[in-house]
This record gives C-alpha cells, structure tokens and sequence, in this order.
C-alpha cells in the first residue's frame, strides 16, 4: 500500500481545519479563503508555463486546490465532511 495518498489525505483535512480555525477566530472569512483558493486554481489551470506540466498533471495540481474549497464551502454552511465525500465531489464537478 502507498502511504503517501493517505498522508496527503490527512494533510488536505488539516488544511481544511486549519483554514475553519482562521474564520472562527475572525482572522479571514470564508470568501477571502474561496477567493483565495479560486484565484491559485484559476493559475494553475490557465497558465499553461506555470508548472510546464501536462492537463492532466494541471488537474491533478488542482485536485487538492478543489477538495479545500469545497470543505470551505462545507464550513460555511455548517456541515461536516470527510475526504471521501469531498473526492467524490470533485470528481463530479470536473
């Protein structure tokens, strides 16, 4: 078994739980961290020099971009969720 994509899952939800932290705390709100996150997916999927990489390697860079905006979204409105549910997600908005 690789290890790495469970890490990375892990790292994404600590992402996404940090990123809650900084709205309860009053220090960003949850549309300055969705502006934010939107602005560096928009980057990485239009510059195509950005990373010198393929699409399907773009979309790959994406994937973790997407997955905390969607846990922002998830926050935002109060709900939980787990990677699973947020992969899914992804995979259905692309």
């Amino acid at each position: 078994m690789n290890t790495a994509n469970p890490q990375l899952e892990g790292l994404y939800l600590a992402f996404a739980s940090i990123n809650r932290l900084l709205v309860d705390k009053g220090l960003v709100t949850h549309g300055e961290i969705q502006k934010a996150l939107q602005n560096v997916e928009r980057a990485v999927l239009d510059d195509t020099h950005l990373l010198d990489i393929s699409g399907s390697h773009q979309m790959a860079v994406a994937f973790p971009i997407r997955v905390l905006l969607l846990a922002n979204e998830a926050s935002e409105r109060g709900d939980t969720f787990d990677f699973k549910d947020l992969a899914r997600e992804v995979g259905r908005r692309t």
